[in-house]
């Protein structure tokens, strides 16, 4: 095996915390309900003592922290412990080849990408804090990058227009709405937000892959008559790609979608295909910060709107946000407005909106950790793993 170095990443110890909050109102979605948050992160420390955070998709199902820390217990963990790559990039190629036929067996592709995910994060952090350089920085960006517009995301249907106006008092500019419940309190919902809305004010809609071909036709058209950025997810992802060819030239708004897309080969098809104006990717779902870094690049270069997918806490929040800060474009960044106790406490010092912006600093890495000793009323397990 390779003898490690101080410019090569190599695990001696990887902690994995499950953090779960209760909440007043569960999350509500076309497909299901979130009843609590939960996060599950992953610190990993190098033998020099330098450590980074990273985090996993662990929003939905209510039981997905649950079975992706299984997971990476009792495979994942032990295949990483011991290895060593020159990079968070190698790192990701090399942990989801040798995890492929796990993956295949199991029937898990996305948990497994999941998981591999939120270790290219804890590296990438752990590599920018080696290199004393803050993440947006050592992702190629050489001068420090103005706040990033951020929207509140998370709107529930019932009492959307109040949500907005508290999220307005709050420093948010920009509003996405969930969809595809019931047209007529659908559409009463997104006038009554349009015609409120402030000079400079964006607002979106997400149907959460809500409609079929046939109730997405009339909904797009219908909802093209007002000042949206887009509609994102109006059908399931897996669609084929005519249906969604189809809807991108019935909407007048652009479409948008990525999150539920996994692999650059999918992601490539996507941007070429042309029907999504708006791309994407989940930063803790797939890819990490290598890989969605490298599909924001290229949607840019397409034309299109790179606009990263986030909802948990403000680990992955603050990695989305340097990939987006590095790669530039007109994005904005998904910020979870709902109650969720676990986002700041998770991400100390974490910075509030200014004018709508969320600012990056010029710390090392991802410039943020967890504050365990605040957040210890809501770990509900913590397991160490060493070599």
């Amino acid at each position: 095996m390779q003898t490690p170095t101080h410019d090569t990443l190599a695990p001696t110890r990887i902690e994995v915390f499950h953090f779960k909050a209760a909440i007043r109102e569960p999350i509500v979605t076309s497909f299901g309900s979130i009843p609590a948050r939960n996060a599950l992160l992953i610190r990993i420390e190098d033998r020099d003592g330098v450590f980074g955070w990273g985090e996993v998709w662990a929003n939905f199902p209510p039981s997905g922290a649950e079975s992706k820390l299984r997971l990476l217990e009792t495979v994942i963990l032990p295949m990483s412990l011991g290895r060593t790559w020159t990079s968070p990039a190698a790192a990701w190629i090399d942990l989801t080849q040798r995890m492929r036929r796990n993956a295949i067996q199991s029937g898990e592709p996305g948990p497994f990408a999941a998981c591999i995910a939120g270790i290219e994060i804890a590296l990438s952090d752990l590599a920018a804090r080696k290199a004393g350089l803050p993440l947006w920085k050592m992702l190629g960006r050489s001068t420090k990058p103005e706040p990033v517009m951020a929207y509140a995301s998370n709107l529930n249907p019932k009492g959307a227009p109040e949500y907005v106006a508290m999220c307005r008092e709050r420093g948010y500019r920009a509003f996405k709405l969930k969809v595809a419940f019931d047209m007529k309190s659908d559409l009463a919902n997104v006038r009554e937000i349009a015609a409120g809305l402030g000079a400079g004010e964006r607002f979106m809609i997400d149907a959460n892959q809500g409609w079929d071909l046939p109730t997405a036709r009339p909904s797009v058209e219908a909802f093209s008559e007002f000042p949206l950025d887009w509609i994102e997810e109006p059908i399931p992802a897996d669609d084929p790609p005519e249906h969604w060819a189809e809807l991108a030239m019935l909407s007048r708004i652009p479409l948008a979608g990525g999150e539920n897309l996994i692999g650059f080969q999918a992601f490539d098809a996507a941007i070429a295909a042309g029907h999504l104006g708006v791309i994407q990717p989940d930063i803790c779902k797939w890819g990490g910060i290598s890989c969605c870094a490298a599909v924001a690049r290229r949607a840019i270069a397409a034309d299109r709107r790179y606009c990263p997918h986030w909802l948990n806490s403000g680990i992955g929040l603050h990695a989305a946000a340097h990939v987006l800060a590095a790669v530039g474009g007109d994005g904005l960044l998904e910020h979870d407005a709902m109650e969720n106790p676990l986002q700041a406490v998770l991400a100390e010092p974490f910075p509030p909106l200014v004018n709508g912006r969320f600012a990056l600093t010029d710390a090392p890495g991802l410039g943020v950790t967890p504050n365990l000793l605040e957040a210890r009323s809501f770990l509900v397990h913590q397991s160490e793993h060493r070599k």
